[in-house]
């Protein structure tokens, strides 16, 4: 009997305990959530596939691939002055295509700009996309389109991309035939390596997205993924004479969004160890490094861009780094603006 009764306490108090465990879960966001909510806020908002916002003098054109003859389309905006005007390539994100959303579109139209939101193999789900030599080379052959079809003045072609468009960006900046002025990069992805690892741990798709775009199965093709990460590429020094590069990350990214602000670290290093930079000062240092990831507290004072506090200002030459304060995005007014600045 008292077994019997013991029971039927234990049995009681537990069903209490889920009853209100229950109660407290449809009430409170579990800790995953709150943390899992402004990662995919922050990314899905620059990795944004819809296919909005292009207005009627926004066309679409299809441009031949001159590496294996196929129709890559672009939206493309040609300015009406009659004078040369700059032109800027916009390029999509990790999961998009040409015709996904663009804010720099409508203000590109506003400023009296050319503009081309060029397909480059579309998403990064295939080994023809993802930095390949057919998608670098559509990249190339739209701005050659731009150039043919649009009063372009070639000593102001500017590079701009997020995310996945960073990535781009980099890959651009390593590969591209142009004698382009400026690149600038936002929440670059620079080592396919390393954000494997990385989106195994926030269990994302874009470990999956990797392996399918390196041509890999259960395990990651190491030198596949070398060969489509701008890091291990060789820098063509020479065209930094006369071509900026900048690079941006919000200090939060890698914790609410998806890539670490190290790839962008690692890359403004890679490129000052590939010009021979001697002073050590002009690197970001490891103990550097260790302050943003540990702390996300500025290093100094840098000053603001676009209201935003920086956190770490480095610059030589035509190469910069700045890391913000912000996530996985891109200070879209800003970002034209600066490039616009001469």
């Amino acid at each position: 009997m008292k077994n019997r009764l013991l029971k039927l306490v234990t049995f009681i108090l537990i069903l209490l305990i889920g009853i209100a465990l229950g109660i407290f879960l449809s009430k409170n966001e579990s800790t995953w959530s709150l943390i899992k909510k402004p990662y995919e806020e922050a990314f899905l908002k620059f990795d944004d596939t819809r296919k909005i916002g292009w207005g009627k003098d926004f066309r679409i054109v299809k441009i031949k691939s001159s590496k294996d003859n196929s129709f890559q389309k672009s939206y493309f905006f040609k300015s009406p002055s009659n004078k040369p005007k700059p032109l800027i390539v916009s390029l999509h994100t990790w999961s998009g295509y040409y015709d996904q959303n663009d804010d720099l579109a409508e203000m590109c139209k506003q400023k009296n700009l050319n503009y081309i939101h060029p397909d480059f193999r579309g998403a990064n789900l295939t080994i023809n996309a993802c930095a390949s030599e057919l998608a670098l080379t559509d990249i190339d052959d739209a701005i050659t389109y731009a150039i043919e079809n649009s009063n372009v003045d070639t000593s102001k072609i500017y590079v701009v991309g997020v995310s996945g468009g960073g990535y781009a960006t980099l890959s651009t900046f390593m590969k591209s035939k142009h004698k382009i002025r400026k690149f600038s990069a936002w929440a670059s992805i620079s080592d396919l390596i390393a954000w494997y690892k990385e989106s195994i741990i926030r269990d994302n798709n874009y470990a999956a997205n990797i392996l399918d775009c390196t041509g890999s199965e259960y395990v990651l093709n190491i030198e596949s993924a070398k060969q489509k990460s701008p890091i291990y590429w060789n820098t063509p020094t020479e065209k930094l004479k006369n071509s900026e590069l900048s690079i941006y990350a919000g200090i939060y990214d890698g914790i609410q969004g998806s890539v670490p602000i190290t790839h962008s670290i690692n890359f403004y290093n890679k490129l000052l160890t590939d010009m021979s930079v001697s002073d050590t000062l002009q690197y970001v240092s490891l103990s550097e490094k260790l302050n943003l990831l540990e702390k996300r507290e500025a290093l100094g004072d840098f000053g603001t861009i676009g209201n935003r506090k920086i956190f770490l200002r480095k610059k030589f030459e035509n190469i910069s780094l700045t890391i913000f304060e912000g996530n996985h995005e891109m200070l879209t007014e800003f970002a034209l603006n600066d490039l616009l600045e001469d």
